[in-house]
């Protein structure tokens, strides 16, 4: 056995930012087979920070993917939900890559770089699988794929301070960046999305680049954030997390986000399951539970009905820091998934009175 957690250990990856880390007390755990900083003080001072001043994150670990050439708009279009078509520099676009049957291979972001230049930010976990998944249904495009996952590092500056520190602190002149929007600078990559429900920078560049950046934000005092409060702060505005809230198993149309399955686009892969599931309604739909006592459901928990039948299962729970409730997303069967119907949730060998609510739990305060 010790043995094999050392081969597990020596496979796992480390960001550029590891011995940064590492410096500052970060307490470090796998993810995505990365050793990533999970917390540095503690998870609901980081949270605060974001919420309330700014927060800095290491997302290095997720994968970069860059499509050029004559037929990049028609490929992003192959195999994305969401419509790029005719999109202007500088647009970002948030949707899903779908199986034929519906089912998720990842959500991402479609970056438009340039005429005939995406760059595809793809989730940690998923990297070797959407590669090969690129490169599988890029056969009679006239594109070049490039997976840059090794070459990219990744900070993210969140919270409402964020454009204060990137422009002051870091020197990158970002103010005129709207929500969902990139721009270059020099070699350096800023968009302005946030997975957190606030306002807030991606930078990517170089890992040395990187470094300095980070360096200069925890100089300035700005906090350093792990993927604890990353997960807390995602969840209680209902952002999704793939393997929780989207799989291969759950289509975007069960998760709630048809918004980003543009159905009135020529094609794309897994268009007719999704639009047949969209027109005779998903068996399962994705919803917020509010409880009425402060236990905590955690992933997989049963969600039961009131005659204690089990209706699905807790995908991510929480008590919500923003707002003081214990709260969860769950898939359960759509009969039950109306607001303000009851349901239970059963927490170890103990059943807890729920209602369904919204899954955005707390409101986001992003840049309009």
């Amino acid at each position: 056995m010790a043995i094999k957690q050392e081969l597990e250990k020596e496979k796992e990856k480390r960001t550029c930012l590891y011995e940064n880390h590492i410096a500052e007390g970060a307490f470090m755990a796998p993810f995505a087979g990365f050793v990533m900083p999970i917390q540095y003080a503690n998870i609901q001072l980081e949270h605060l920070a974001v919420r309330n001043k700014c927060g800095l994150f290491d997302v290095s670990h997720m994968g970069e993917v860059t499509v050029k050439g004559p037929d990049a708009e028609r490929y992003v279009q192959h195999i994305f939900t969401n419509d790029v078509a005719n999109a202007p520099i500088g647009k970002i676009y948030y949707g899903m890559m779908c199986y034929e049957n519906g089912g998720t291979v990842d959500d991402l972001l479609v970056y438009k770089m340039g005429e005939n230049d995406f760059f595809l930010v793809i989730n940690a976990a998923n990297i070797d699988k959407d590669w090969a998944w690129m490169q599988q249904n890029a056969k009679g495009f006239d594109i070049d794929l490039q997976n840059r996952s090794d070459y990219y590092g990744q900070i993210a500056v969140q919270g409402p301070e964020a454009e204060h520190n990137v422009e002051t602190v870091l020197g990158l002149p970002c103010a005129e960046l709207g929500f969902y929007t990139v721009k270059t600078i020099g070699d350096v990559i800023v968009s302005r999305t946030g997975y957190t429900g606030e306002d807030g920078f991606e930078i990517y560049a170089n890992h040395d680049y990187i470094r300095e950046c980070w360096n200069k934000l925890i100089k300035a005092g700005v906090q350093p954030c792990g993927l604890g409060c990353r997960d807390t702060l995602r969840f209680e505005v209902g952002l999704p997390l793939y393997g929780d809230e989207l799989s291969e198993d759950i289509t975007p149309i069960m998760a709630g986000l048809g918004m980003f399955v543009k159905l009135d686009k020529a094609e794309f892969i897994g268009k007719e399951a999704l639009a047949k599931q969209k027109a005779e309604g998903p068996a399962k739909k994705l919803v917020g539970i509010e409880l009425a006592d402060k236990a905590i459901p955690r992933h997989g928990y049963p969600v039961l009905n009131m005659q204690g039948e089990q209706i699905g299962e807790v995908t991510t729970g929480y008590h919500c820091l923003s707002v003081d409730k214990s709260v969860c997303m769950a898939l359960i069967d759509a009969q039950y998934s109306k607001l303000d119907t009851e349901v239970q949730i059963q927490i170890r060998k103990k059943v807890f009175p729920g209602m369904v609510v919204k899954k955005q739990f707390f409101n986001k305060s992003y840049k309009k």
